[in-house]
């Protein structure tokens, strides 16, 4: 192929090299790659990563002095176990392709999977620090749980040991109303629905048909790295961080730590102890309210005790009682002697205040009144001719307008007004009239051009339509030397020429279709007026 674009110098003259086309040559290099290609494994660390609205994943590969454009198509990233992150290292299968768009070749990942121990651990230790940089993991955060729950709420798988663990230990401790949200603890669909159950138990309203929990615990047996990496993933961290209710993490064993371990508010090393931190023991807390209750009424009966000793202290300070009542008893008897003095001067000032009441009653002070009232009465008379002048002007004014009211003017307008319209009807209608005519004479003229200017009448002039066997026409000379056999159409036929069946058609001529006229619209005395 090299051969094909050797350059024999601006003077060598024209050359016989194959002349490609830019996707000619980007088809072959695609063949080339994807056939030596077609599956490969590649260990490197993810850069940069780009995460486009139609769920497919771009990224790079990377290593010291190289870099590899990958891609992960939308389904097979739904199947990954670990979703790729950056600065991750990886051990990537695929196969490698060209994308012609850009001139650039790439990696179509199938399967990706993190090289060794030590690259989880490393994702888990950076995503950590990131986590607890936006502060989910910090003490002030942490909720203190509940001393005894009415319901408590447990996310784990139903079918596994776990669950049967934490109710056969509140059913030893102290029995509550238990509500489980079942989950897988493990694998891809682990920590969406983890993440989901807890949001999902926040989500439930106080007071209403479901009752909503006091404490959560979210539980699951020992395992490896793997196993337990759902409980590690940011969805399930943010999830346990922003929940309301209480949280107690009960994952794996003593020795297993995961990121929710961080971010509940409080860590169990086994399910069984996240069931004995949520109630206390039934048994324990009867003795201990026993003794509570024993002490209570002790220090009572003490309390009361007390009280009347005191009582009986401070009653021997009181004095007697008929000390008490000496001076109000005196002062009651100088009240007694006071008032036969203090009623008789009441009745006294009463009666004067009546007399002086009944002096303006008199019959001289009331005729004074009554002739007062009766010049009053005399002023106001003088207001009639006043009253009676206003009356005739406003009667004088009502007239005139009813005068103008009246109905000789207004059907005289209206008889105005209905000529007048009648004489613009008119002049509308004559209009009307002209410019229909109008139009009507503009469209004949129209379809007169129409009929000089068709096929019929340039066909009439002398001239041919040339068409292939299958009816198509033909207007280059390089179509018709290409073309099988011809067809002439004339103003009164058409005559096949050349190709194996010319000779036995030529004679029979087709009589061409008449062109049709378009009849014209009825002239009526209501057309459009356009």
């Amino acid at each position: 192929m090299s051969e094909l674009f050797e350059d024999d110098g601006p003077d060598s003259g024209p050359s016989n090299a194959y002349d490609f086309t830019v996707s000619e040559l980007s088809g072959a290099v695609k063949k080339t790659v994807e056939g030596t290609f077609g599956n490969v494994r590649v260990r490197g660390e993810i850069g940069r990563v780009s995460r486009p609205r139609s769920g497919h994943l771009y990224l790079d590969l990377k290593d010291d002095r190289s870099t590899l454009a990958s891609v992960i198509w939308k389904g097979t990233l739904a199947r990954l176990a670990h979703q790729p992150e950056e600065g991750m290292e990886v051990v990537a299968t695929g196969r490698m392709t060209t994308f012609p768009g850009q001139s650039k070749y790439q990696l179509v990942i199938e399967r990706i999977e993190p090289a060794g121990m030590g690259a989880l651990m490393a994702m888990l230790e950076k995503r950590r620090a990131a986590l607890a940089a936006e502060g989910l993991f910090d003490e002030d955060r942490k909720r203190p749980i509940p001393y005894l729950p009415e319901v408590i709420g447990v996310v784990t798988s139903p079918s596994g040991a776990v669950i049967r663990d934490i109710l056969h230990r509140l059913r030893d401790r102290f029995p509550r109303k238990v509500l489980v949200w079942p989950v897988a603890v493990q694998g891809q669909a682990c920590a969406g629905q983890v993440a989901a159950a807890i949001e999902g138990f926040n989500r439930i309203e106080a007071g209403g048909r479901l009752p909503r929990p006091d404490v959560l615990i979210v539980a699951r047996g020992g395992g490896s790295l793997e196993d337990l990496w759902g409980f590690n993933e940011e969805a399930v961290v943010r999830a346990a961080a922003s929940s309301s209710i209480p949280l107690i993490s009960a994952v794996g064993h003593e020795t297993d730590t995961t990121l929710i371990d961080h971010a509940a508010d409080r860590r169990a090393p086994t399910p069984t102890a996240a069931a004995e931190m949520a109630v206390p023991v039934r048994l324990d807390l009867v003795a201990t309210l026993d003794g509570q209750g024993a002490r209570l009424s002790g220090g009572f009966s003490r309390y009361l005790s007390w009280r009347s000793e005191r009582v009986r202290d401070l009653s021997r300070a009181l004095p007697r009682p008929e000390r008490l009542v000496e001076s109000p008893r005196q002062r009651l008897d100088h009240a007694s002697h006071r008032l036969p003095a203090a009623l008789s001067r009441g009745v006294t000032d009463r009666r004067a205040r009546l007399a002086d009441a009944a002096a303006a009653l008199r019959p001289a002070g009331a005729s004074a009144r009554v002739t007062a009232a009766r010049d009053r009465l005399t002023q106001a008379d003088r207001l009639r001719p006043a009253l009676t002048r206003n009356a005739a002007a406003q009667r004088r004014t009502l007239r005139e307008k009813a005068a103008r009211l009246r109905p000789d003017p207004i059907l005289h307008a209206v008889t105005r007004n209905c000529a007048d319209l009648g004489r613009i009807w008119s002049r509308l209608a004559a209009a009307a009239g002209a410019l229909r005519a109008e139009r009507v004479r503009h469209l004949a003229a129209l379809d007169r051009t129409r009929l000089t200017l068709g096929p019929s009448e340039t066909l009439a002039r002398g001239f041919a339509i040339v068409r292939t066997g299958e009816g198509k026409v033909v207007t280059t000379r390089e179509a018709a030397a290409e073309a099988g056999a011809l067809e002439l159409e004339f103003r009164d036929g058409r005559l096949p020429v050349g190709g194996p069946g010319a000779a036995s058609t030529g004679a029979a001529m087709r009589p061409a279709k008449p062109a049709r006229r378009k009849t014209p619209p009825p002239d009526d005395d209501q057309g459009s007026l356009l």
